[in-house]
């Protein structure tokens, strides 16, 4: 299945996208000719790994029947200092709250989603160093 999508300059270093029926604007900070009116392409990438595993697990867990009381992702980036800036190692931290929540299973639903479903993750394991860190009930 092909997808694409178009990005449409908009002036100085902002750009618009339709993505799902939803506007995104891209933009740069004003240091570099921007006027910071959207976010930066890179941690885009990071917020795509984060909703792909997170939609993953919640969908798992929800047929394994699991409780949560709240859930997140947190992804940790570490960027490279040399041109091309990249990331080259990201670590994703599942934070899960709830009253008795089984560990066995929290762990199965971050692995399916690591191992077999999280497309995203899929393309950046190719790229860089990844890893994952489950946490229940961690302080807010």
């Amino acid at each position: 299945m092909k997808t694409s999508l178009n990005l449409n300059w908009l002036e100085g270093m902002a750009f618009e996208s339709e993505v799902n029926g939803h506007k995104i604007v891209l933009d740069a900070v004003e240091s570099v000719g921007g006027k910071d009116r959207g976010p930066r392409p890179k941690p885009l990438m990071l917020l795509a790994l984060a909703g792909c595993t997170g939609m993953d697990v919640v969908s798992i867990l929800k047929k394994m029947r699991v409780e949560l009381d709240d859930f997140s992702v947190e992804v940790e980036a570490n960027l490279t200092e040399e041109h091309p800036k990249q990331y080259d190692e990201i670590k994703v931290i599942y934070k899960f709250w709830g009253k008795d929540l089984p560990l066995e299973k929290l762990g199965k639903a971050v692995n399916l989603s690591d191992e077999r479903y999280c497309g995203v993750s899929a393309v950046y394991k190719k790229a860089l160093n990844m890893s994952y860190e489950i946490q229940v009930n961690p302080e807010k």
